[in-house]
């Protein structure tokens, strides 16, 4: 009915890609400006039929669930966390850097498609997920759920850039927290296996991730603790 898979209508002659484009927000149809403010809107008033303005919503809403999903936002935040009980290099890798990326990302490719409500709502997400991780973060004693949760609150500031319109901001920072955020985790695995090894020589029955035991450790990681102390110097900026 409205030939979304029809390739010949989309690219070929004549054809509706080439007819229809979005320019900062503002639809043009061949060279005539429309008032409608979303992609699904576009030929409703141009003698075709087109998608009600419902159907956007609707797009969102499974987009931001993906995203909620993938980049571990509010409500669905929880699987982030427990996660961590992987190795560290696993954690650092994927779980850091590359595979919660991906919601953000998808919020890029699609953002020219979101209204001004819909960036609002993400803003509003965004914001209270960076909050809430954050303060969760400050009540851990395991090393690894602390950076989960930190990882949280920094996807909750990218999310929430997208929403007031720092588009730009918000993929550099996700560029950049991939790096730190792995060097951090990598931090974490070199200190919980001194731990570990203090440990097993020490006869002692600790947990090497609770912070609570850990103390001095600078003397005997200095690289580490130098590493540690730029990466983490990144994370407040």
């Amino acid at each position: 009915m409205f030939h979304t898979f029809d390739i010949e209508k989309l690219f070929g002659p004549g054809n509706l890609v080439s007819k229809a484009h979005i320019i900062n927000s503002q639809i043009e149809l061949s060279g005539q400006p429309t008032k409608f403010e979303s992609w699904w809107m576009l030929f409703a008033g141009s003698g075709n039929t087109g998608l009600p303005a419902i159907w956007q919503y609707i797009a969102f809403a499974g987009i931001f669930l993906a995203v909620a999903a993938k980049s571990a936002q509010f409500p669905l935040h929880t699987w982030l966390p427990d996660a961590m009980e992987g190795p560290t290099s696993v954690s650092a890798l994927i779980h850091a850097a590359t595979m919660v990326a991906a919601g953000v990302f998808l919020l890029g490719r699609f953002y020219p498609m979101f209204n001004d409500t819909e960036l609002t709502i993400l803003a509003i997400i965004g914001c209270f997920t960076a909050f809430m991780a954050a303060t969760i973060a400050i009540t851990q004693n395991d090393l690894k759920r602390i950076l989960a949760y930190s990882t949280i609150s920094q996807l909750g500031y990218m999310v929430m850039a997208m929403g007031v319109g720092a588009y730009t901001s918000s993929l550099f920072h996700l560029v950049t927290h991939a790096f730190f955020k792995c060097l951090l985790f990598l931090v974490a695995g070199i200190v919980i296996h001194q731990m570990a090894h203090i440990r097993d020589d020490n006869n002692l029955d600790i947990d090497p991730q609770n912070i609570q035991n850990m103390g001095g450790l600078r003397k005997k990681l200095p690289f580490t603790f130098i590493v540690a102390k730029i990466m983490a110097s990144m994370l407040n900026k």
